[in-house]
C-alpha cells in the first residue's frame, strides 16, 4: 500500500477502511475523518525522441549495462503534459522539442503510474544529464518494444509508422556500439 502511518492533520494512526462510495476499495484514512490517502497513480511523461530520423534511447545511471529506454519524467505543477515532456527532454538530453504528438496513455500498475507518451521530433546537440549515462540512436525499424509501460508506447508508435513490432522481455538491450 504506502508508507503513510499517521494523519497529517491530527497525527492519529491511520486505519484501513473500505470506501463505500468506491465499491469497497480499501484506503488508509484518519479515524477522525480529517484525511484519506487516495494513492492515485502518478502521471509520468515519456517520449519516443526522434532526431535526424533516428530514435534516441538512453541508459539511466541505475540500470545495468546495455539497457536503454525512452526519455521519461514526472509532470510538474502548472505545466501541460506537452510542456512537461519538452522540459524533460531539454533537462535530460539538451535537445529542443520541435514537434510533439501524442501516441497514447498507458498503465504501469507495478509502479502505480499512468504514462502519457509522445513522439517528439527534436533538434540540437545531445548532452546527457547526470541522471543518464549513455545513449544510442537507432533506426526506427531496429526498435524492439518491451511488454511493460513505455514499451507499449514504442510498439504503438512503430505500428503508426507501418513498422513490424517484435516484443522483447524488458527494456531494450542494445549491443555496444
Amino acid at each position: 500500500m504506502s508508507d503513510f502511518k499517521f494523519c497529517p492533520i491530527c497525527a492519529a494512526s491511520l486505519t484501513l477502511r473500505a470506501d463505500d462510495g468506491e465499491a469497497g476499495k480499501s484506503r488508509l484514512s484518519c479515524p477522525e475523518g480529517h484525511w484519506t490517502h487516495w494513492d492515485n497513480p502518478l502521471p509520468v511523461l515519456a517520449a519516443v525522441v526522434e532526431i535526424d530520423g533516428k530514435i534516441l534511447l538512453a541508459r539511466n545511471a541505475a540500470w545495468q549495462e546495455n539497457m536503454f529506454a525512452l526519455i521519461t519524467g514526472f509532470m510538474e505543477r502548472d505545466e501541460t503534459p506537452e510542456q512537461g515532456i519538452a522540459r524533460e527532454i531539454k533537462e535530460e538530453t539538451n535537445l529542443d522539442a520541435e514537434q510533439i504528438t501524442l501516441i497514447g496513455v498507458y498503465e504501469f500498475m507495478r509502479k502505480n503510474e499512468l504514462i502519457i507518451a509522445y513522439h517528439v521530433k527534436a533538434s540540437g546537440i545531445i548532452r546527457l544529464s547526470e541522471e543518464l549515462l549513455e545513449y544510442r540512436l537507432l533506426a526506427p525499424a531496429d526498435l524492439k518494444p518491451w511488454r511493460a509501460g513505455t514499451g507499449y508506447a514504442v510498439a504503438e508508435w512503430m505500428r503508426q509508422q507501418g513498422l513490424e513490432v517484435e516484443f522483447v522481455d524488458r527494456p531494450i538491450l542494445v549491443n555496444p556500439a
